[in-house]
C-alpha cells in the first residue's frame, strides 16, 4: 500500500505568549516570559503561587457569548478559539469538502477539570439534594472538544481524544498524521487543549513536588538547563494544527507550511512520574520516529525538547539525545520553549510543535530563556540555544513530549520541497 503524504496547512493557537499566531511567533522569537501571579484564585494557601496565564482572556473577544460560555469548559474554549483562526488560516472551504473525509483529534491531559472541582465544590456546599449542573458531564469529559468541533464543521470522520498526560497532544497529532497517511481521510484538524490553572492542578502538583516554587522570581523561574531549575512552570491553552494529503492540498491551491514525515511513541515501563535517568524511553522514541520519517539522524537540525526544567527531566533528555545522535548533537540546535510558555499539560505538543513549524517556515530558532547558573551534569558543548534566538536553515525539526506513566512521544517535521 502506498503511503499518502501529509502537509500542514493551517495553524491556530491561544497561549500565555500570544492570542493569535503572529504574537506567539513574535514572542517566541523575542524571548518573552508568559509568567504571572495567578489571578485566577486566592493561592494564599498554596506553595506555588504563579502560572502561566493566556493573558487578558475574554472569552466575548472570540467570539463566544454567555450563554455558550456557560456549556463549554475552558479547555474547549481554547480549542474552539484556536481551531478558528486556525480553519480561517487553511482556506478551506468546508462546503466544498466531503465532509465524511475530515475528522478532528484532539489531545488533552486533565480536560474539564475546573468544571468538575466547581461543582463538587458547590454540591459540598449546598449539602442537601445533589443538584449539579446538566452541563457537568458534558463539560468535564476529555472527548467534547473534538466532538463540539466536529459539529461546528460537520466534520464526520475520525473524532476522538488521546489522554496520555503531557504527550496527549502529540499522540492525538501522529494519530491525525497516520489517518491520512493511511488514507482515510484527507483532512484532520489535530493538536490539543488544557486548561490546568486551577486549585486541584497547582495543589495536586505542588504536593508531587514537581512545579517551581520560585515566587520571588516567578518570571524566570521556568529555567530549563539551568542549575537553579526546581521544576515545572503551570501553563494553559491551546494549539491547532490542520494536516491534510498533499495532493489534495495542491488540488486546492492551499498555503503548505511544511511536510509532517514521521512520529514516534514509546513507554519507559521504570516510573510513574520519574523519567528513565538515561533516557532509555527518549532515545527510543526519537530512533522510531526518524525511522518512521524516513529521516538520517544527521538531517535533523532542530529538535524542541520537551525541557521542563525538573532536575531529573532535563539531564535524562539531554541524555538520550546524545545517545542517539552522537556527534551530530553539537550540530543541532536545541530549545526548551516552555521557558516562556510554562508547561501547557497535555497542550504541550501541539504548541511546541508550532514553535517547530515556525523554526522551519523562518529559519529562527526560538531560544532556551532565563538561564544564568551552570549545572556540572549538563553538557554545554550543546548548542541549547540559550537567552536569544539564532538564526540557521532548518530542514528538519522534531518535539519531544514526555508524560506521566512514561508516555514519550515524539513528531517531525520537514521542509516541502
Amino acid at each position: 500500500m502506498e503511503l499518502k503524504r501529509v502537509v500542514l496547512t493551517g495553524i491556530g493557537t491561544i497561549n500565555p505568549i500570544g492570542n493569535n499566531i503572529s504574537e506567539y511567533f513574535g514572542n517566541l522569537d523575542a524571548g518573552l516570559s508568559g509568567a504571572n501571579m495567578i489571578t485566577r484564585f486566592d493561592t494564599a494557601l498554596f506553595k506555588t503561587k504563579f502560572a502561566c496565564e493566556v493573558k487578558d482572556y475574554d472569552p466575548a473577544r472570540f467570539g463566544i457569548d454567555k450563554k455558550e460560555e456557560r456549556k463549554i469548559d475552558r479547555f474547549t474554549q481554547y480549542a474552539f478559539i484556536a481551531t478558528g483562526e486556525a480553519m480561517l488560516d487553511s482556506g478551506i472551504d468546508t462546503e466544498k469538502l466531503n465532509h465524511d473525509r475530515a475528522g478532528v483529534i484532539l489531545g488533552t491531559g486533565i480536560g474539564g477539570i475546573e468544571t468538575l472541582f466547581q461543582e463538587i465544590v458547590g454540591y459540598c456546599d449546598g449539602g442537601k439534594i445533589p443538584r449539579f449542573s446538566p452541563f457537568l458531564i458534558p463539560k468535564m469529559i476529555p472527548d467534547i472538544a473534538p466532538g463540539m468541533i466536529s459539529i461546528k464543521y460537520g466534520f464526520r470522520g475520525p473524532n476522538y481524544t488521546t489522554v496520555s498526560a503531557c504527550a496527549s497532544s502529540t499522540h492525538a497529532m501522529i494519530d491525525a498524521f497516520n489517518t491520512i497517511r493511511l488514507g482515510k481521510a484527507d483532512i484532520m484538524i489535530t493538536g490539543g487543549s488544557e486548561a490546568g490553572i486551577t486549585i486541584p492542578s497547582i495543589g495536586g502538583f505542588n504536593s508531587a513536588q514537581a512545579m517551581s516554587t520560585n515566587n520571588e522570581n516567578y518570571k524566570t523561574a521556568s529555567r530549563p538547563f539551568d542549575r537553579t531549575r526546581d521544576g515545572f512552570v503551570m501553563g494553559e491553552g491551546s494549539g491547532i494544527l490542520i494536516f491534510e494529503e498533499y495532493e489534495h492540498a495542491v488540488a486546492r491551491g492551499a498555503k503548505i507550511y511544511c511536510e509532517v514525515v514521521g512520529g514516534g511513541m514509546t513507554a519507559d515501563a521504570f516510573h510513574i512520574t520519574a523519567p528513565h535517568p538515561d533516557g532509555l524511553g527518549a532515545t527510543n522514541v526519537m530512533k522510531h520516529a526518524l525511522e518512521d520519517a524516513g529521516i538520517e539522524i544527521d538531517a535533523v537540525d532542530y529538535i524542541n525538547v520537551h525541557g521542563t526544567a525538573t532536575p531529573l527531566g532535563d539531564i535524562a533528555e539531554l541524555k538520550a539525545i546524545k545517545a542517539l545522535f552522537g556527534d551530530h548533537a553539537y550540530k543541532l540546535n536545541i530549545s526548551a520553549t516552555k521557558s516562556m510558555t510554562g508547561h501547557l499539560l497535555g497542550a504541550a505538543g501541539s504548541v511546541e510543535a508550532l514553535a517547530c513549524v515556525h523554526a522551519i517556515y523562518s529559519d529562527i530558532i526560538p531560544p532556551t530563556i532565563n538561564f544564568e547558573h551552570e549545572d556540572p551534569e549538563i553538557d554545554y558543548k550543546l548548542n541549547l540555544t540559550l537567552n536569544k534566538a539564532q538564526k540557521r536553515e532548518v530542514n528538519v525539526a522534531m518535539n519531544n513530549t514526555f508524560g506521566f506513566g512514561g508516555h514519550n512521544s515524539s513528531i517531525v517535521f520537514k521542509k516541502i520541497k
